[in-house]
């Protein structure tokens, strides 16, 4: 079964975790809350409960072509956990299974980049810190 398609020019953002229905919420209300912008499509659906970048990476693949995602970010346990939601952004494509953590701070940024392909996943994965593989800009915030 082929992923949730995002709506146009938005990121997938998968629930992983269903342990808190309020940090689910105020996760989706603060995605509302960025700018006048969509950045993304929020889904919770049981189905992914637990599920992790390497399944998915291979449940995209098999995808027909038109069905792809390409990257994904996953509300996860240590996401919703995190006041910054960390949200763990997921490779589909070049390097099926990579991932890297995205602060909300810097979601819009990089789902913008990455939907409109005006940047790689790797670029922003690259200069993702050692100490957690977190993105947190590139030295200008």
């Amino acid at each position: 079964m082929a992923l949730p398609q995002p709506e146009d020019l938005t990121s997938l953002v998968l629930r992983t975790d269903f342990a808190d229905e309020s940090a689910w919420d105020a996760l989706c209300a603060a995605f509302d809350a960025l700018d006048d912008h969509r950045h993304a499509t929020c889904v919770s659906d049981r189905r992914f409960a637990g599920a992790e970048g390497a399944g998915l990476a291979e449940e995209d693949g098999a995808a027909e072509e038109d069905e792809r995602v390409f990257h994904v970010f996953l509300a996860d346990a240590a996401a919703l956990a995190d006041p910054s939601y960390p949200l763990l952004a997921v490779d589909l494509e070049d390097e099926p299974g990579r991932t890297f953590r995205v602060p909300l701070r810097w979601f819009a940024d990089v789902s913008a980049n990455l939907s409109l392909a005006n940047m790689d996943f790797a670029e922003f994965a690259d200069v993702a810190d050692d100490e957690g593989g977190t993105f947190r800009g590139y030295g200008d915030a």
